[in-house]
């Protein structure tokens, strides 16, 4: 995986060994731009890899979220305007899911985990301009959580990403990163 993997913003520390990625992220790092706030941010840390065509991406996140806006999860990149994040955020005073598909604008919208344990599995699928996102349960199966549209390349820049808009020094875990064929159409809406 590292041969192929590259940063977009390096963090000041990370290390990767036998499949797990560890980042502990820079001061007040962010993917966002201008919904509501006003402002364009764009020095988040995304550990990202160019995948061609349809592909789901799959990962495991665990993270010491303590401060609000913490974030770490999965991102598929066209360029600084179109993009989707997707991640364990800390919003409205909990660990939620959040998603964010940005167009020019960034759009935000979070959803509880009622079983969330410190750890959360997270699948994104791109079907040409469709792209889903799933967050696994713990029974196995997948639930779906956004569906939404980008115009994208046939090339985008797909991976991890973690950031720290209010601190520095978020410790984020990434298990079991993996980019492959895209589930079945079929299996949307199933597990």
């Amino acid at each position: 995986m590292a041969a192929t993997m590259s940063w977009l913003n390096e963090p000041p520390h990370w290390s990767e060994q036998d499949g797990v990625i560890r980042v502990r992220t820079g001061l007040k790092t962010d993917f966002w731009r201008r919904t509501f706030y006003g402002y364009v941010t764009d020095n988040g840390h995304f550990y990202r890899q160019p995948v061609s065509g349809d592909f789901t991406a799959e990962v495991t996140v665990s993270a010491g979220h303590s401060a609000l806006f913490d974030q770490a999860g999965l991102m598929l990149r066209a360029d600084e305007r179109t993009w989707l994040k997707t991640g364990l955020e800390v919003t409205s005073g909990a660990v939620q899911l959040s998603t964010v598909l940005t167009r020019d604008y960034s759009d935000l919208s979070v959803q509880a985990v009622p079983d969330y344990d410190g750890e959360i599995r997270l699948r994104l699928t791109r079907f040409g301009s469709a792209v889903c996102v799933h967050r696994g349960d713990q029974n196995g199966s997948w639930q779906l959580v956004r569906l939404g549209h980008l115009d994208l390349l046939e090339t985008v820049d797909v991976g991890v990403m973690c950031c720290s808009p209010e601190r520095e020094g978020l410790e984020v875990t990434f298990r079991d990163f993996r980019i492959g064929e895209p589930i079945p159409r079929e299996g949307l809406e199933s597990p």
